[in-house]
């Protein structure tokens, strides 16, 4: 558990400095950058949550790790994805709130540069489109519960 908080705050503090660096005061930014240019592209960061069916947890987790995970790695390579940590819980909980895989990733914008979306990426990274499609639609048939979460930091000092 140490190692999951660790690795959660570790992604979450990146994602605050982040954050934070492009709040840098307007006079602060103009001054060093010319007035022509237009501001750096904020930094994103989502949440993916999966419940699985039981008894598939191990072949869901498979496909996810050699499609989905192989694409975050690629995204990360060309810097469209700056973090990402890989979630699952250490104890259970009741059915109706019980999650099988959570991913944090904090990518450098909301909407992926030319050439690095996650289909772009997919296309370059597996030839063979028809098994990708295929070993993907049986992870969504192993999938009972799925939502994408944009989350951001809650500053303290004002409201939101």
């Amino acid at each position: 558990m140490k190692l999951y908080t660790r690795n959660f705050f570790k992604a979450f503090l990146f994602a605050a400095v982040l954050f934070s660096s492009s709040l840098a005061s307007p006079s602060l930014a103009s001054a060093q950058q010319p007035a022509a240019t237009t501001s750096a592209p904020k930094p994103s960061v989502v949440e993916w949550v999966y419940r699985t069916r039981y008894g598939y947890k191990d072949e869901w987790w498979r496909i996810f790790k050699k499609y989905q995970i192989a694409i975050l790695e690629r995204q990360k390579q060309l810097g469209y994805v700056k973090e990402y940590t890989v979630w699952a819980p250490s104890l259970h909980t009741s059915e109706d709130s019980r999650w099988d895989y959570r991913i944090i990733i904090v990518r450098a914008s909301a909407d992926a540069p030319p050439g690095q979306s996650e289909g772009e990426v997919a296309k370059q990274l597996f030839p063979d489109q028809a098994a990708f499609t295929r070993d993907e639609n049986r992870r969504w048939e192993l999938t009972t519960n799925h939502w994408d979460l944009p989350i951001h930091i809650v500053k303290l000092d004002t409201t939101e």
